[in-house]
């Protein structure tokens, strides 16, 4: 990685990619092909608010020139991409090339600062996740008797109270910055230079609210248990879900509260650790996160088992073809493209695997989109044989069931293949101590014994498909999707619950500065990062985003100097021909993303307070240390990692070998 770093560099600022840096990582560098993914693939923005909403497109054309509100222009290509929000369209934006720069000396330059301002920007987004249950969610409700008025008492008044004590916490923080930065009127600013007293005083208000949060786990199962049994409730939420302003599925935003505590239990740890016990703050920081901590502890068991319950019904929705997906005891470990050798060659398939199955299926030419399940293989008593010199197919392995044996390969790297047979081998030894053999899954024989021309349909099928003439959204009208499955089959890479697990604990919002490559203007966004996911709005107080951009498969990196950008703090991502470059606010920001590449940005000091900010950062490294963590009984789930293992992925940080 070449790094530029300014010979004069401005005092630091608040900013996004303080911590989005290293997750970006997360999305990018360890879940990314480390080579050809697929061919044709395009990784250009997509221009809808829905994840689902992946269109991705790879012929040629001409971009108009003149038009504000035309489709936006993948930044190096000569075809419009599916892009359609004028936010993003290099025409449309106002140049904000250096109306920042006289900002940034009223700012403070405290490392604190930036950390209160980060729970400024989160909560603000984490205000509006809780409109899209307490006020989207139940005003649309209300217009329709679909839902028993059991749930409606479960799920609404659980969330009301939520969302009134956050936007009082919210405006506690944005006092207290205001102060910090010496926009108001107090003589003496020393007092106010701190968080850890906002932080303890409404930390303790929060536990009042802990019996809204222990409702949360059954309202989110009657909810699912409602839509099973009925179907028009599950149409009228599969609506509100295609709605912009519900940009995720709709029963992660029941799970919203519980993984903001994590967060705070996280920002709380960096407080502690940047402040020395001397310092004023320290105290109530300490004594905040001896609350939070806490809380998290008594929900912890709770978290784990929502967590997986919402991904199994978010998987399930995305599967046609099989039966009782959801049941006591199942957990999802890893879903992702691989290839299957066939009597006609390598052919695309989706995998998902889970502790006592893996399932395979192909991406179903129909208007709901889904994934068409193939067959399932059980783990109980199932082998994994390395098998390369055998079929001479690179990164190539056989599964030997009891009663079926399959030679599948990674595509696009060693490293995914070793991800997928450390996970598999995991799953084996968990389904060996279970009560025997899986039940069957499908809903009819497999499918392999379709003919001839829907095979070859099927396996021809490439990204192209999801940039015709409609938008992906109006080919999947009956159905969201998940849209990660769709990403991951088109970069031909995969995602485990570890990865979506520690994702959502690490939401961040804020400002950043966006141009395309062949521009020179810099355009200011509000970009929310979750799910492996840039969301872009106009502004903070937006709705819904205009625009999102799938990170899965993209590199990140810092531009050279041949890209001629001459401005500090740019940061580029790029996946095949699309490039994006994208500017943060400070000299902080680009320390904090750059450890170890300059002398001056990268002391003990410096490396520590990054590492800590990260609680997970996958190099093949961290893979294996974090794989090999799982692998013990009960360690499953990320958090029940001993303290130990995280220790560890210090050392592909600091570059000590």
């Amino acid at each position: 990685m070449l790094v530029t770093v300014s010979s004069q560099p401005a005092p630091s600022e608040a900013s996004f990619l303080t911590t989005l840096y290293p997750w970006l990582h997360l999305s990018l560098y360890a879940l990314q092909p480390q080579a050809h993914p697929i061919s044709r693939a395009d990784g250009s923005l997509t221009g809808s608010p829905h994840l689902s909403e992946l269109s991705i497109n790879s012929q040629g054309g001409v971009a108009p020139t003149n038009a504000t509100l035309s489709p936006n222009l993948s930044p190096d290509t000569k075809q419009a991409s599916p892009l359609v929000s004028p936010l993003l369209n290099d025409q449309a934006c106002p140049r904000t090339d250096d109306e920042e720069e006289g900002r940034r000396k009223r700012f403070p330059t405290d490392k604190a600062y930036f950390i209160a301002k980060e729970v400024s920007t989160t909560e603000r987004t984490y205000l509006k996740d809780l409109e899209v249950i307490a006020s989207w969610f139940q005003s649309t409700v209300s217009k329709d008797d679909s839902m028993p008025e059991a749930l409606k008492s479960l799920i609404f008044p659980n969330f009301e109270p939520l969302h009134k004590f956050h936007t009082n916490f919210l405006k506690e923080i944005e006092q207290r910055l205001a102060l910090w930065e010496g926009r108001s009127n107090a003589h003496i600013r020393g007092d106010y230079q701190r968080i850890g007293d906002v932080m303890l005083k409404n930390i303790q208000g929060m536990k009042h609210l802990a019996a809204h949060l222990w409702k949360h786990r059954e309202a989110l199962e009657a909810l699912e248990t409602s839509i099973k049994g009925s179907r028009r409730l599950e149409h009228f939420c599969r609506d509100l879900e295609l709605q912009k302003v519900c940009y995720l599925p709709l029963n992660t935003f029941l799970l919203r509260p519980l993984h903001r505590l994590m967060h705070y239990k996280q920002v709380l740890e960096r407080l502690c650790k940047h402040h020395p016990p001397s310092h004023a703050d320290f105290r109530d920081c300490r004594a905040a996160l001896a609350e939070i901590t806490e809380m998290v502890a008594q929900l912890h068991g709770t978290m784990i088992k929502m967590e997986n319950f919402q991904k199994l019904h978010e998987l399930k929705k995305d599967l046609i073809g099989i039966d009782n997906l959801v049941i006591p005891g199942r957990e999802f470990i890893r879903l992702g493209s691989l290839s299957k050798l066939s009597g006609k060659g390598l052919q695309q398939r989706m995998f998902f695997l889970f502790n006592d199955v893996l399932l395979y299926t192909s991406r179903g030419l129909t208007a709901s989109n889904q994934f068409k399940v193939h067959g399932q293989l059980p783990l109980y008593g199932m082998k994994v044989e390395e098998s390369e010199e055998e079929w001479g197919v690179p990164h190539c392995l056989t599964l030997r069931g009891q009663r079926q044996s399959i030679i599948v390969a990674a595509s696009s790297s060693r490293s995914e293949m070793e991800k997928w047979t450390e996970d598999i081998r995991m799953a084996i030894a968990l389904a060996e101590k279970s009560n025997g053999p899986t039940p069957e899954l499908l809903a009819s024989s497999p499918p392999d014994n379709k003919s001839p021309d829907e095979a070859t349909a099927a396996d021809q099928e490439s990204e192209d498909d999801l940039s015709a003439s409609r938008t992906s959204l109006e080919r999947q009208a009956p159905h969201r999707g998940n849209t990660m499955v769709h990403v991951c089959w088109h970069r031909n890479t995969s995602v485990s619950m570890v990865d979506f697990s520690i994702a959502v604990e690490n939401q961040l919002s804020g400002n950043l500065l966006r141009k395309f490559k062949n521009s020179n203007g810099w355009q200011k966004l509000w970009v929310v990062f979750t799910n492996f996911c840039l969301f872009f709005y106009k502004s903070h107080q937006d709705n819904h985003p205009l625009a999102s951009l799938p990170l899965l498969g993209y590199s990140l990196t810092i531009p050279s100097e041949s890209e001629n950008i001459h401005k500090d703090y740019v940061f580029k991502l790029h996946f095949k021909s699309h490039v994006y470059y994208f500017r943060a606010e400070s000299e902080y920001t680009f320390e904090r993303c750059t450890p170890g590449q300059d002398p001056r940005i990268s002391s003990p000091e410096t490396q520590d307070d990054w590492v800590a900010a990260i609680p997970f950062m996958q190099s093949p490294l961290q893979c294996k240390l974090a794989r090999s963590a799982q692998s013990s009984p009960g360690a499953l789930h990320p958090r029940s990692r001993p303290p130990k293992v995280k220790g560890l992925w210090l050392v592909s940080l600091t570059h000590d070998g």
